[in-house]
Protein backbone atom coordinates (compact mmCIF):
# COMPACT_ATOMS: atom_id res chain seq x y z
CA UNK A 1 0.00 0.00 0.00
CA UNK A 2 3.08 2.18 0.87
CA UNK A 3 4.20 2.13 -2.83
CA UNK A 4 1.19 3.60 -4.45
CA UNK A 5 0.67 6.24 -1.98
CA UNK A 6 4.29 6.89 -2.95
CA UNK A 7 3.74 6.78 -6.89
CA UNK A 8 0.77 9.53 -5.66
CA UNK A 9 3.23 11.96 -4.39
CA UNK A 10 5.65 11.84 -6.82
CA UNK A 11 3.20 12.16 -9.24
CA UNK A 12 2.15 15.40 -7.86
CA UNK A 13 -0.44 14.02 -5.63
CA UNK A 14 0.91 15.83 -2.76
CA UNK A 15 -2.32 15.47 -0.23
CA UNK A 16 -1.91 11.80 -0.23
CA UNK A 17 1.23 12.34 1.71
CA UNK A 18 -1.06 12.61 4.33
CA UNK A 19 -1.76 8.43 4.43
CA UNK A 20 1.98 8.51 5.66
CA UNK A 21 1.60 10.29 8.35
CA UNK A 22 -1.99 9.04 9.69
CA UNK A 23 0.25 5.53 9.38
CA UNK A 24 3.15 6.22 11.22
CA UNK A 25 3.14 9.48 13.62
CA UNK A 26 2.44 7.19 16.41
CA UNK A 27 5.06 5.13 15.98
CA UNK A 28 7.73 8.06 14.96
CA UNK A 29 6.62 9.72 18.10
CA UNK A 30 7.30 6.58 20.44
CA UNK A 31 10.65 6.39 18.59
CA UNK A 32 11.56 10.20 19.19
CA UNK A 33 10.53 10.13 22.24
CA UNK A 34 12.73 6.67 23.48
CA UNK A 35 15.50 8.97 22.47
CA UNK A 36 14.53 11.94 23.73
CA UNK A 37 12.44 11.57 27.05
CA UNK A 38 11.40 14.95 26.48
CA UNK A 39 7.15 15.07 24.45
CA UNK A 40 7.96 18.30 22.95
CA UNK A 41 10.89 17.66 21.67
CA UNK A 42 9.67 14.72 20.13
CA UNK A 43 7.00 15.95 18.80
CA UNK A 44 9.16 18.60 16.77
CA UNK A 45 11.52 15.61 15.49
CA UNK A 46 8.23 13.89 14.18
CA UNK A 47 7.11 17.04 12.74
CA UNK A 48 10.44 17.72 10.88
CA UNK A 49 11.19 14.13 9.77
CA UNK A 50 7.76 14.07 8.22
CA UNK A 51 8.98 17.29 6.24
CA UNK A 52 12.32 15.46 5.50
CA UNK A 53 10.66 12.46 4.30
CA UNK A 54 8.65 14.90 1.65
CA UNK A 55 10.88 16.35 0.54
CA UNK A 56 13.31 13.48 0.21
CA UNK A 57 10.94 11.07 -0.98
CA UNK A 58 12.10 10.93 -4.98
CA UNK A 59 15.28 9.79 -3.27
CA UNK A 60 13.94 6.53 -1.54
CA UNK A 61 14.66 3.37 -3.79
CA UNK A 62 12.11 0.87 -2.23
CA UNK A 63 15.67 -1.46 -1.77
CA UNK A 64 13.83 -1.65 1.79
CA UNK A 65 10.07 -1.07 3.29
CA UNK A 66 9.22 2.94 3.57
CA UNK A 67 8.74 2.31 7.42
CA UNK A 68 12.36 1.13 7.96
CA UNK A 69 13.06 4.16 5.35
CA UNK A 70 11.43 6.86 7.57
CA UNK A 71 12.15 5.35 10.74
CA UNK A 72 16.17 5.82 10.24
CA UNK A 73 15.38 9.72 9.44
CA UNK A 74 13.23 10.08 12.69
CA UNK A 75 15.95 8.53 13.87
CA UNK A 76 18.42 10.22 13.04
CA UNK A 77 16.74 13.28 13.78
CA UNK A 78 16.22 12.31 16.92
CA UNK A 79 19.72 11.59 17.69
CA UNK A 80 20.65 14.60 15.81
CA UNK A 81 18.49 17.11 18.89
CA UNK A 82 20.06 14.57 21.37
CA UNK A 83 23.41 15.32 20.35
CA UNK A 84 22.68 19.39 20.41
CA UNK A 85 21.08 18.95 23.95
CA UNK A 86 24.23 17.80 25.16
CA UNK A 87 22.54 16.15 27.61
CA UNK A 88 24.82 13.25 29.78
CA UNK A 89 22.74 10.01 29.91
CA UNK A 90 23.07 8.33 33.11
CA UNK A 91 23.65 4.53 32.97
CA UNK A 92 21.43 2.48 35.19
CA UNK A 93 22.15 2.21 38.63
CA UNK A 94 23.41 -0.98 39.82
CA UNK A 95 22.76 -0.83 43.42
CA UNK A 96 21.63 -3.86 45.04
CA UNK A 97 22.75 -6.37 42.62
CA UNK A 98 22.34 -9.17 44.84
CA UNK A 99 18.67 -8.48 46.13
CA UNK A 100 16.64 -11.22 44.29
CA UNK A 101 14.26 -9.49 42.10
CA UNK A 102 10.55 -10.47 41.47
CA UNK A 103 9.34 -8.20 39.31
CA UNK A 104 6.93 -9.91 37.37
CA UNK A 105 5.28 -10.99 40.32
CA UNK A 106 5.05 -7.30 41.40
CA UNK A 107 4.08 -6.44 38.48
CA UNK A 108 1.50 -8.99 37.97
CA UNK A 109 -0.69 -7.45 40.90
CA UNK A 110 -1.26 -4.05 38.98
CA UNK A 111 -3.72 -3.03 36.67
CA UNK A 112 -3.31 -2.61 33.32
CA UNK A 113 -2.97 1.10 33.41
CA UNK A 114 -0.66 0.92 35.86
CA UNK A 115 1.74 -1.94 34.58
CA UNK A 116 1.75 0.96 31.50
CA UNK A 117 2.75 3.28 33.50
CA UNK A 118 5.61 1.61 34.82
CA UNK A 119 7.15 0.26 32.16
CA UNK A 120 6.77 3.72 30.02
CA UNK A 121 8.35 5.32 33.28
CA UNK A 122 11.10 2.91 33.37
CA UNK A 123 11.80 3.21 29.85
CA UNK A 124 12.28 6.48 29.93
CA UNK A 125 15.09 5.60 32.73
CA UNK A 126 17.31 3.72 29.59
CA UNK A 127 19.64 5.11 27.92
CA UNK A 128 18.43 6.29 24.57
CA UNK A 129 20.14 3.12 22.26
CA UNK A 130 18.75 0.43 24.64
CA UNK A 131 15.02 2.57 24.92
CA UNK A 132 15.31 2.56 21.47
CA UNK A 133 15.85 -0.83 20.37
CA UNK A 134 13.58 -1.82 23.09
CA UNK A 135 10.33 0.18 21.95
CA UNK A 136 11.36 -1.15 18.03
CA UNK A 137 11.36 -4.99 19.04
CA UNK A 138 8.60 -5.10 21.35
CA UNK A 139 5.88 -2.43 20.75
CA UNK A 140 6.61 -1.77 17.00
CA UNK A 141 7.35 -5.91 16.73
CA UNK A 142 10.12 -5.78 14.23
CA UNK A 143 12.92 -8.29 13.48
CA UNK A 144 15.91 -8.16 14.77
CA UNK A 145 17.35 -7.40 10.79
CA UNK A 146 14.87 -5.14 10.60
CA UNK A 147 15.77 -3.07 13.67
CA UNK A 148 19.42 -3.32 12.06
CA UNK A 149 17.99 -1.95 8.81
CA UNK A 150 16.57 0.81 10.43
CA UNK A 151 19.08 2.03 12.64
CA UNK A 152 22.28 1.01 10.89
CA UNK A 153 23.70 -1.10 13.69
CA UNK A 154 25.27 -4.47 13.62
CA UNK A 155 23.44 -7.48 14.13
CA UNK A 156 25.64 -8.10 17.32
CA UNK A 157 25.31 -4.52 18.59
CA UNK A 158 21.19 -4.43 18.79
CA UNK A 159 21.36 -7.92 20.39
CA UNK A 160 24.13 -6.49 23.18
CA UNK A 161 21.74 -3.18 23.31
CA UNK A 162 18.55 -5.38 24.04
CA UNK A 163 19.72 -7.75 26.63
CA UNK A 164 21.45 -4.66 28.09
CA UNK A 165 17.95 -3.06 27.74
CA UNK A 166 16.08 -5.82 29.71
CA UNK A 167 18.56 -6.06 32.10
CA UNK A 168 18.08 -2.54 32.68
CA UNK A 169 14.62 -1.92 32.63
CA UNK A 170 14.23 -4.90 35.37
CA UNK A 171 16.18 -3.06 37.19
CA UNK A 172 14.81 0.19 36.90
CA UNK A 173 11.12 -1.77 37.43
CA UNK A 174 12.19 -2.97 40.52
CA UNK A 175 13.11 0.22 41.94
CA UNK A 176 10.00 2.19 40.79
CA UNK A 177 8.21 -1.14 42.63
CA UNK A 178 10.13 -0.57 45.96
CA UNK A 179 9.73 3.01 46.30
CA UNK A 180 6.08 2.71 45.55
CA UNK A 181 5.96 0.26 48.25
CA UNK A 182 7.74 2.63 50.35
CA UNK A 183 5.15 5.62 49.48
CA UNK A 184 2.31 3.53 50.47
CA UNK A 185 3.30 2.27 53.88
Amino acid sequence: MDNLYIKKVLNGETEEFRYFIKKYKDMAFSVSMSVLKDEFLAADVVQESFVKAFQNLGSFKGKSKFSSWFYRIVINESFKVFRKRKEVQVEAVTENENEPIDTFNAIEEFKEEERRYFINKSINHLPANESLVLRLFYLNENSIKEICEITGWSESNVKVLMHRGRLNMQKSLFRLLKTEAKLLI
